[in-house]
């Protein structure tokens, strides 16, 4: 599965862990930061969501502090849905009833191995359909 990846100063170690971490099942498009250097979060988030709005088959990940910045950037973009997950739970109903297509997660606020829960969640976890399709449709304007 390709997934493209992402994330600020603050999520750039989370990153790296989840990147070691999924290696086996996923093909990883980083598009940055590649330090712990302080940068906009909006100069990453930007660029994987415009990749994702375009392909109906690509999946993201954002990481930053709190994962607010990143998923409010994302979310502008037509046909992208960042659900900002710190639980697995979350995760899971983020791909049930919103489709969500970027996972967006909080370096700050999670540890490693939480996150790993969330992301393994996330991508094992289809969306149902049903009634609600009819409220994913009504997202873009």
């Amino acid at each position: 599965m390709k997934v493209v990846i992402a994330s600020d100063h603050a999520g750039y170690e989370l990153k790296e862990l989840v990147k070691k971490q999924f290696s086996d099942s996923m093909d990883f498009e980083d598009l940055g930061t590649h330090s712990t250097e302080s940068v906009d979060y909006p100069d990453f988030a930007h660029p994987l969501a415009e990749k994702v709005g375009k392909d109906t088959e690509l999946f993201g990940i954002l990481i930053c502090g709190t994962g607010n910045g990143m998923s409010m950037t994302a979310n502008k973009h037509a046909n992208v849905r960042a659900g900002l997950c710190w639980s697995a739970d979350i995760a899971a109903l983020a791909r049930q009833h919103n489709n969500a297509n970027v996972l967006v997660l909080p370096a700050r606020f999670i540890p490693a191995e939480t996150a790993f829960d969330i992301v393994d969640t996330f991508f094992h976890t289809g969306f149902e359909g049903g009634r609600h399709m009819r409220r994913v449709e009504k997202i873009n304007l």
